[in-house]
C-alpha cells in the first residue's frame, strides 16, 4: 500500500478523524467538595467526639466499657447506649456517684454538659466472641 500524499485526501482524512473524536465535557471534580465537607463536618465532630471518647475510656471502669457505646454528641448532650438493663442500672449508679461531674469537667473544652444513658445494642450476637457491629 502506498502512502497517501495528495493534499485534498490528507485534508479529508484529517477532517474525518477530527469529527470522529469523542469530546467529553469537562466535569467539576468531586475532590474539592469532599475536602470541604470533611473539614467542616467530619473533622470538627471527630475532634470533639474523639476527646470525649478518650475521657470516657479513662474514667469508666474497664468492666463497664465493653457494655457501653457512645452513640451521639449533639448540643452538649452525650448519648450512651448500654447493652442490658442490669448494666444500665450499674452505669447510672457509677455516674451518679460523682463520675459524671468528673467527665463533664474533663470534657468542658468539647462542650459536654450532660450524659444520657439509653438501653440499646449496637452489635449482633449474644456471646462476646460472636459480637459483630451492627451499622443500622
Amino acid at each position: 500500500m502506498q502512502p497517501i500524499t495528495e493534499p485534498n485526501t490528507l485534508r479529508n482524512l484529517h477532517r474525518l478523524h477530527k469529527h470522529k473524536q469523542v469530546h467529553h465535557a469537562k466535569m467539576k471534580t468531586l475532590a474539592v467538595d469532599l475536602i470541604d465537607f470533611f473539614k467542616k463536618d467530619i473533622q470538627r465532630k471527630q475532634t470533639k467526639f474523639g476527646q470525649i471518647a478518650d475521657v470516657w475510656q479513662h474514667f469508666i471502669p474497664e468492666t463497664m466499657i465493653e457494655h457501653t457505646c457512645l452513640e451521639t454528641f449533639h448540643a452538649g448532650t452525650l448519648k450512651v447506649l448500654v447493652d442490658s438493663s442490669s448494666h444500665l442500672y450499674e452505669m447510672r449508679l457509677v455516674l451518679s456517684s460523682g463520675l459524671e461531674k468528673q467527665i463533664i469537667a474533663a470534657c468542658r473544652g468539647a462542650g459536654l454538659r450532660k450524659i444520657t444513658l439509653k438501653l440499646g445494642r449496637w452489635y449482633d450476637g449474644d456471646e462476646p466472641n460472636q459480637r459483630r457491629v451492627n451499622f443500622q
